[in-house]
């Protein structure tokens, strides 16, 4: 793969930035047009998606250097250095979720609602974004002797190098877009305000969790050595979503 994706003399584009970048273009278009489902303004969702970028990638990036301390002990500026690569999804979700309620309660709107607005989106953008891993050979798999395998030469990648790996990246892009194309569905016919949201919790835990079994990167241990510390977060997000859940279910058969 190509971790550097342009070079002009001393300037670099990384790849893994530029789909970043793209996947966060791509949930801002689409999460415009399904605000219009909810009657939601377009400058509120672009407000929002700002505030929503800058505590998920602070909440990223603190996790991922958190799980690899003794990386950075010695080169503290490397931490800021997020183009080339380094970043937890469940940071980013902790992060990115704390930011919007604190903006959500400024304005003064509808939680429950406008998380269900983003979670397609955000989904979709999650999936472009994959793409950056792919090239930058990051949160790459386990020696794999399947056809379906990948091996990275390229010596800038963070993959090991001529080892034939599951291609973990690509089972992400996958999850995320089938878990996309579910949450549009459950948007059709959902029940109350939160069900897109925490169906996307609950979903994402499970492909998540599923494909970190592939994984051959370290990511911090949760139990052991048997679940990862992505895993033991999702399973926890996973568990209390289920609960909100059922609690809104039952609330509104409750209900007169």
């Amino acid at each position: 793969m190509h971790p550097i994706l342009l070079q002009i003399g001393g300037l670099k584009l990384y790849t893994y930035g530029f789909f970043v970048a793209l996947g966060f273009i791509i949930a801002i278009w689409f999460t415009k047009r399904n605000a219009r489902f909810y009657g939601v303004p377009d400058q509120i969702v672009s407000d929002l998606f700002f505030t929503v970028l800058i505590s998920a990638l602070a909440g990223a990036r603190m996790l991922y250097v958190l799980i690899n301390l003794n990386t950075y002990r010695d080169n503290f500026l490397d931490i800021f250095k997020i183009w080339n690569g380094g970043l937890v999804f469940f940071g980013g979700f902790l992060g990115g979720t704390l930011g919007a309620i604190i903006f959500l309660r400024i304005k003064k709107m509808d939680i429950w609602k406008t998380a269900d607005v983003l979670s397609p989106g955000l989904a979709l953008g999650h999936s472009v974004g994959r793409f950056g891993c792919l090239f930058a050979g990051c949160c790459y798999g386990k020696p794999c002797s399947l056809p379906i395998a990948i091996t990275f030469t390229n010596p800038d990648s963070l993959a090991p190098l001529n080892i034939p790996l599951h291609p973990t990246q690509l089972y992400m892009i996958a999850a995320n877009f089938v878990l996309f194309l579910i949450l549009l569905a459950i948007q059709r016919r959902k029940r109350f305000n939160g069900m897109v949201f925490l169906s996307y919790i609950m979903l994402y835990s499970v492909f998540r969790s599923i494909i970190e079994f592939f994984r051959g990167d370290f990511r911090g241990n949760f139990f052991f050595d048997f679940l990862s510390l992505s895993q033991g977060i999702g399973l926890l997000v996973s568990c209390i979503a289920l609960i909100f859940m059922i609690i809104k279910l039952r609330s509104r058969h409750d209900s007169p």
